[in-house]
């Protein structure tokens, strides 16, 4: 048997690139966010159910070709764009956090 990394995150490659659903959910759930969407509507404009369209967000779910161009349409663009990587980093949306040893916390 190799010898392990005491290292955990030197074992695993990173969620997304693991596992292309997920990535998709990711994509599909920050496209419908910056277009101010519920899954609600998001699932009405493509004519999908709402449920489903939770289980593609979280990657549980594989969605053809035909429902990738209607998702696609819903948001008015073209499937290729869709299928861009997600933004992974959002600089101004992460903030350091300390935890002292007295339950106070510092931001």
């Amino acid at each position: 048997m190799p010898p392990q990394s005491p290292f955990p995150a030197a074992k695993k490659k990173s969620q997304l690139e693991l596992d292309p659903r997920r990535s998709l959910g990711l994509r599909i759930k920050e496209l419908r966010v910056e277009h101010g969407f519920t899954q609600e509507e998001l699932s009405d404009r493509s004519g999908m159910f709402r449920t489903y369209m939770s289980r593609v967000e979280s990657g549980q779910a594989n969605p053809t070709l035909t429902m990738l161009h209607q998702i696609a349409g819903a948001f008015g663009i073209d499937v290729r764009e869709l299928l861009a990587p997600p933004a992974t980093h959002h600089p101004e949306r992460v903030r350091s956090v300390t935890i002292l040893s007295r339950g106070r916390v510092n931001r």
